[in-house]
């Protein structure tokens, strides 16, 4: 009965684990708006929203030049940086996607 009990615990902890590990996985694109002006959106794969979740701007090496909140729309928009620069989608540890400004096209 004790080895049961033990196993079923043991099989429980796994599942939970399991469905905490899959729970949701930060998504984050942006695009170049074409007036000077970057638009990011983000979320996650269970289709949570981000509204809320902290994106920052970052020089390539790392210092923050524009730092923010993603607003009720799970978006984010700010002046395109003149410099390279980075976007990072922060939204807690293990939670966090960086976009590189290169790849942010119209």
């Amino acid at each position: 009965m004790r080895v049961t009990k033990l196993i079923f615990g043991i099989l429980a902890l796994g599942l939970i684990f399991t469905q905490i590990c899959q729970a949701h996985t930060p998504l984050c694109s942006c695009y170049d708006n074409g007036d000077g002006t970057i638009t990011c959106e983000g979320g996650f794969s269970d289709g949570s929203s981000a509204s809320g979740v902290a994106l920052r701007v970052e020089s390539t090496d790392g210092k923050v030049l524009i730092q923010g909140k993603m607003d009720e729309d799970s978006e984010y928009t700010f002046d395109k940086p003149s410099d390279a620069y980075k976007v990072m989608f922060d939204a807690g540890e293990g939670h966090l996607v960086e976009v590189d400004g290169k790849e942010i096209t119209e």
